[in-house]
């Protein structure tokens, strides 16, 4: 698509495309310290993501999602879909976290820990291996079709693929019990929605990681979009020193830049060459920098060669890059620490002292009593018990609230670990005993082996008015 302008001084009219085709990025790798903690950190997520699922714990996957059975098996812990409401205070945890880390240091999160991120300086690994260095990688691509070409394109994609279906399989795996998926597919009896999911994200990773790369963090991620409301001038950004670095110029080593009338940038383009996203630090703050500080470490690197001081691109503020004095302890930064303290308290105090045992009262909808043949009121009741431990229980029922009442069912049920179970229940109150219409009671499930497995539920029992 075309827009149509006009040229006011050659009365021409000029067609510009308002679609931008994609300009490749071949990024450069660099060494230095940030590019250690990115390497230190990404290994340590990778060994937790494709680690912990082959743990096990009390005979089960420490970590399954089941979603047949609907329960959520974490180290010991088997959260319910009663439980939905701890899953949304996690996220609400998580996101205030995000929102913390931002307003201090800004993207940190997307330079270092993002699986997106991750991945991709993977995949970049990946690609410089099999088609060399940046400079290799441009002119590999200039190049006619060779043979040389193909196998070192095929076996870039090969490597992609692969790292792409572990991953997915991983994934999938979190959801279907690992040790049983890998036989399933080995034997290829595994179930036709397992294959899609595989195949999924398979494909999922492949694209984001490997040719989408900036393009997810630029235009698909929403954080890109609305993070920078959360920064302020006390904000940690990678930011370039202008005052220090202009006026740029390439020079030789061992002459003062003084003397040149330069600063301290030799307009190496470095920074650029390394960014993930493509974008050039010394433009000033763009939403498209992630934070990883690799133009950090290229710049230093070029610094120290110069003979000159490190930190012409470096974590900073806008205050102190202005001269100013930052100020790391402000109103907005201690709220939301407050608030996120405050909520992780909260939710421990809650996840803690929560009672893996729920008990539901079901009335018989066919009739609110009946009265026996021996003069007794009859109520009928369904209670579901669930038991989200990981041990069979062996549960006492008994009620409450009203005197006279017996059951005419039993009051013991067995519910195996990480199970529910339905118990018919019969109350009986003699008629002369009954005063009212409807009573208050209150059923109680108490565990015979674990006193601390107890929990009362409040339902009503039913009898004629008496005048």
């Amino acid at each position: 698509m075309s827009e149509i302008k006009s040229d006011q001084d050659s009365s021409q009219l000029i067609a510009t495309d308002l679609y931008q085709s994609r300009d490749k990025i071949y990024v450069r790798r660099i060494k230095g310290y940030f590019r250690n903690l990115r390497f230190f950190g990404g290994l340590f997520l990778f060994a937790a993501y494709f680690g912990i699922l082959w743990l096990d714990w009390d005979g089960r996957q420490a970590v399954l999602f089941d979603l047949p059975k609907r329960q959520f098996h974490i180290f010991g812990v088997t959260f319910w879909p009663q439980d939905f409401i701890l899953l949304s205070w996690a996220l609400i945890i998580s996101a205030f976290a995000l929102f913390f880390i931002t307003v201090f240091a800004g993207r940190i999160w997307c330079g270092y820990t993002c699986p997106q991120s991750v991945w991709t300086w993977i995949f970049l690994f990946i690609e410089e291996k099999t088609e060399g260095k940046r400079n290799a990688r441009i002119k590999l691509d200039k190049q006619d079709v060779t043979l040389n070409k193909i196998l070192r394109k095929a076996a870039k994609h090969l490597l992609w693929v692969l790292v792409a279906l572990v991953t997915a399989i991983t994934f999938v795996g979190y959801f279907t019990p690992i040790k049983q998926l890998l036989p399933d597919l080995a034997n290829f009896t595994a179930h036709g929605w397992v294959i899609f999911w595989i195949a999924f994200f398979t494909l999922a990773t492949y694209g984001n990681a490997g040719w989408l790369r900036e393009q997810v963090c630029i235009y698909m991620c929403p954080y890109a979009r609305f993070q920078s409301v959360m920064f302020d001038r006390d904000t940690l950004i990678v930011s370039y020193d202008n005052k220090r670095g202009e006026e740029r110029g390439a020079r030789k080593r061992g002459i003062p830049p003084a003397e040149l009338g330069l600063g301290d940038c030799i307009d190496c383009d470095l920074c650029v060459q390394v960014c993930p996203t493509g974008i050039d630090i010394r433009d000033g703050l763009q939403y498209e920098c992630i934070g990883c500080a690799a133009c950090v470490d290229a710049c230093d690197s070029v610094m120290e060669k110069m003979g000159y001081e490190k930190g012409l691109v470096r974590y900073t503020t806008e205050n102190s890059l202005e001269g100013g004095k930052t100020h790391l302890l402000r109103p907005r930064l201690i709220g939301y620490f407050a608030a996120l303290t405050i909520m992780i308290i909260a939710f421990s105090t809650v996840l803690i002292s929560r009672v893996p045992i729920e008990l539901d009262i079901i009335r018989d909808r066919g009739a609110l009593h009946q009265i026996t043949a021996d003069n007794l009121i009859q109520n009928n009741y369904l209670l579901k018990i669930a038991n989200m431990t990981e041990e069979p229980q062996t549960f006492s029922i008994s009620v409450s609230g009203m005197e006279g009442l017996k059951f005419g069912s039993s009051q013991s049920i067995v519910v195996s670990g990480g199970d529910s179970a339905t118990v018919p229940t019969i109350l009986l109150l003699p008629k002369e005993m009954n005063t009212l219409p409807t009573n208050k009671i209150e059923f109680t499930i108490v565990s015979d082996s674990d006193n601390r497995l107890k929990t009362t539920e409040e339902s009503r029992f039913f009898g004629p008015a008496n005048f």
